[in-house]
């Protein structure tokens, strides 16, 4: 397969020679195979950074949910439940020297985080172009691909006494995922120095759809959505604050832009943590969209697993596309639409600059003359199919526009989306 295009034609799953016979041999001498433990995965991040307090324990629960769904659903091949394993350990890590640093400066929870921006709208209708855009403004504060690996490092690095050692390992991850699933980068590109999704940070709560995109989880994701968000937005916020204390020296900028079509669901639950972000909503074809999205979860899945439907895939993200839209438009009618912008994906295209305007305006923010530049400079640097041509079709998942059609057409509607 050529990196310059990625083809969304499902068969057996990619495997380098290495991660084949790592999986044989895991499967041989059962390593890797054994069921991921709670106890066992919060014993070994107590004992890998000499701490034992997590602070608030109602992550256990959610927690406990996922483990339980991962070992009787996910069907993980070895150096997948590795990888798995070690990310839940990872986030527990972060989670407990978050707590211990805080513990220690309690002044990091007064740090203002008001009036984030947050863009949400659904995957792949610009909103990685834009977030990224607006991340160029040095007034505005964005997660770093680099951070969000590991938000809460046991060793602090001192600003300005060279690169952060964080970005060498978010290098290292990127190169792991780029010869696990050549090229992935340009279906997402995932770049060391990049803004990220907070989604990530939303691990800390264990309340995040993360899981779901990663591997087959369904009691998980059922469980998910019934459960109240709002304890996840606030151990976001309180992380947001966290990595403003850690990072000071940017200008101490408290104005955050934030990104993830995972909000769409938890719009409520955000506006009571945050009431006054302004919510970029944007939009584009969902018929376009949904079959590019579908392509992107299946190549993710296909990491961890053997065993990855692509029908299935895409039927259980169809439904949760709709669950985005709808829960969405609840949101926006409950609040009159007040705080919200909407922005189109074909204006993006064609020049984005006046859409940033919009945005800014709407969030009551003056986009500066520095701002500009940089955003300007970014656009050079960060085109379109950067990283090759990413093609896809509903057909792939066994779907026709009529199945995606009759589950948005409220949302096409109601925002006057256009066919592509």
């Amino acid at each position: 397969m050529s990196i310059g295009e990625v083809t969304s034609s499902f068969g057996r799953p990619y495997r380098p020679t290495a991660i084949a016979l790592a999986n044989r041999m895991g499967r041989l001498f059962r390593i890797g195979t054994r069921p991921i433990s709670r106890d066992r995965v919060l014993s070994e991040a107590r004992r890998k950074v000499g701490l034992s307090d997590f602070g608030d324990e109602a992550f256990l629960e959610p927690l406990e949910v996922l483990i339980d769904s991962i070992n009787r659903e996910a069907a993980l091949n070895p150096v997948g439940r590795m990888i798995i394993r070690g990310r839940i350990v990872g986030v527990l890590i972060n989670k407990i020297v978050a707590q211990d640093t805080i513990k220690k400066h309690p002044e990091i929870l007064h740090i203002p985080v008001e009036a984030p921006i947050v863009v949400a709208g659904l995957a792949r209708t610009g909103t990685t172009m834009l977030h990224r855009l607006i991340a160029q403004d040095p007034s505005m504060r964005s997660l770093a691909s680099w951070e969000a690996i590991n938000p809460a490092p046991h060793t602090t690095h001192e600003p300005g006494k060279g690169k952060d050692p964080r970005f060498a390992q978010a290098a290292k991850a990127a190169k792991g995922l780029k010869y696990m699933s050549p090229g992935f980068f340009a279906i997402h590109p995932a770049e060391p120095d990049a803004p990220e999704e907070e989604v990530i940070l939303l691990e800390q709560a264990f309340l995040t759809t993360t899981p779901e995109a990663m591997m087959n989880v369904p009691t998980y994701s059922k469980w998910l959505e019934q459960q109240d968000h709002v304890p996840a937005y606030q151990a976001l916020k309180r992380m947001m604050q966290y990595l403003q204390w850690q990072r000071p020296g940017i200008g101490k900028p408290t104005r955050w832009v934030l990104k993830t079509p995972h909000h769409q669901e938890y719009l409520d639950p955000l506006l009571e943590v945050f009431p006054k972000a302004t919510i970029v909503h944007t939009h584009r074809d969902p018929l376009k969209t949904s079959a590019s999205f579908f392509s992107m979860v299946t190549h993710l899945q296909m990491i961890f697993s053997d065993d990855v439907d692509p029908n299935r895939v895409a039927n259980h993200w169809l439904d949760k596309i709709e669950k985005m839209a709808r829960r969405t438009m609840a949101t926006r009618d409950r609040v009159n639409d007040e705080g919200f912008v909407d922005v189109s994906y074909y204006d993006l295209i064609e020049d984005p600059i006046p859409e940033v305007e919009r945005v800014y305006e709407a969030a009551e923010k003056v986009l500066t003359p520095e701002a500009r530049a940089a955003m300007e400079a970014s656009r050079k640097v960060n085109k379109q199919h950067k990283y090759g041509k990413h093609k896809y079709s509903l057909a792939d998942f066994g779907m026709t526009k009529e199945d995606v059609e009759t589950r948005i057409a409220e949302y096409r509607a109601r925002f006057g989306v256009p066919y592509e």
